[in-house]
């Protein structure tokens, strides 16, 4: 069990794919982990803290719809109450409703604007005081290649990405004197359960537009994500790091 001196880590849609290996890059320094997540039930989630907890780590998880905003200010106050602090927010949760524009609906749209954006502006906004008031934290934002090249039919989802980068570098400009800083990493196309439903002949019209020739690992978004919220990347602030085999350059 790890002591008060540890890292308080919070990380939306931490119970699988990216956001579960994220944690287990963050458990390999002893970090309090707390998981947000919105599964249909509680598998997933247990599965990640069970995993976390055989390697010492003080690890929770909370289901919550990140998209409301009471809700993610009340539970990040009862954090704070519980742990004291919370060091390192891992923006994370992510949704796709993928239609042309033309097929789209408002609850498509609104549904992935909420939680693939409005919870990074619910959850910021939830610790920012807290981080300023101890002078420090990291703030690591998943974006996605999509919000910078677009994607046919994800007008949505390339929109909540492309806003997340906006987000990121207007919020770093606001906190940096205040030991803060908040990046983003955008990832490409990684081997998950968002993309392990994708048809193979898709996979592989998408593999031939990457130069490395394949798609990435969730363990490659990790370790960009650790290493902004590293001392290492103290200097770094409000800028975006694109994790995607040469898919953009």
């Amino acid at each position: 069990m790890n002591n008060s001196s540890s890292r308080v880590v919070v990380i939306t849609g931490g119970s699988k794919g990216i956001g579960r290996s994220v944690s287990f890059r963050f458990a390999e320094e002893n970090a309090r982990i707390i998981i947000l997540h919105y599964d249909p039930d509680d598998n997933a989630s247990n599965e990640t803290v069970n995993a976390l907890s055989q390697k010492g780590v003080d690890a929770v998880s909370y289901k919550i719809d990140v998209s409301s905003n009471k809700t993610v200010d009340a539970l990040f106050k009862e954090i704070l109450s519980k742990f004291g602090r919370i060091d390192v927010l891992v923006n994370n949760a992510g949704i796709v409703r993928d239609k042309l524009l033309m097929r789209m609906n408002e609850e498509d749209w609104d549904a992935v604007i909420g939680v693939n954006l409005k919870s990074v502006f619910n959850c910021t906004s939830a610790v920012i005081r807290a981080m300023i008031k101890q002078r420090g934290g990291r703030i690591v934002n998943i974006s996605s290649v999509v919000g910078q090249i677009g994607n046919a039919g994800q007008a949505n989802y390339a929109a909540a990405k492309a806003g997340i980068m906006g987000f990121t570098k207007t919020v770093a400009r606001e906190v940096a004197v205040r030991g803060i800083t908040v990046n983003a990493v955008a990832p490409g196309f990684i081997d998950t359960e968002m993309t392990a439903g994708l048809p193979e002949k898709v996979k592989e019209n998408f593999i031939r537009q990457i130069p490395v020739g394949r798609f990435g690992i969730p363990e490659d978004v990790a370790e960009a994500v650790y290493w902004l919220s590293s001392d290492a990347a103290s200097y770094i602030t409000g800028q975006v790091i694109h994790v995607n085999g040469g898919l953009l350059m």
